[in-house]
């Protein structure tokens, strides 16, 4: 198939396509005449790509993934190199989901110090006001 037709049934673009070429991630193939060509192979790279990006890999995370693959393995992420790579990936997930754990303890301690200070000011809280005419209800 020619890079249009792939770039159509991958969900991306040509420019996409070339630029995973440049990067040593998709093959490049020609026919007779100049044109790229491209197989069913080819397309599931590019699935293994996208679906790994989806989930927040970067581009050059993909590689041992699209190793395996041309490898002839019929997973992506069964070769030992991909593995590495999903162990290192849950690994920075793991301390994301700690940093942002720690910040969301601070800001409902926070959101009880405030709640506590706003509720000793003015019990019940201010009386409630029209919006279009500031009558008081």
């Amino acid at each position: 198939m020619r890079i249009g037709e792939l770039a159509a049934r991958a969900g991306t673009t040509t420019r996409t396509l070339r630029y995973y070429e440049s990067r040593g991630l998709l093959p490049v193939r020609r026919t007779g005449n100049g044109y790229r060509s491209y197989d069913e192979s080819d397309l599931r790279l590019l699935r293994q790509i996208r679906t790994l990006q989806d989930f927040g890999f970067d581009l050059e995370e993909t590689r041992p993934f699209v190793e395996c693959l041309r490898a002839g393995h019929p997973e992506g992420d069964s070769c030992p190199a991909s593995l590495a790579v999903y162990r290192r990936k849950l690994g920075e997930l793991d301390s994301l989901i700690g940093e942002l754990t720690t910040v969301r303890d601070t800001v409902a301690r926070q959101l009880a110090r405030a709640e506590l200070a706003a509720e000793a000011e003015a019990p019940g809280g201010p009386e409630p006001q029209c919006e279009l005419g500031g009558d008081t209800w």
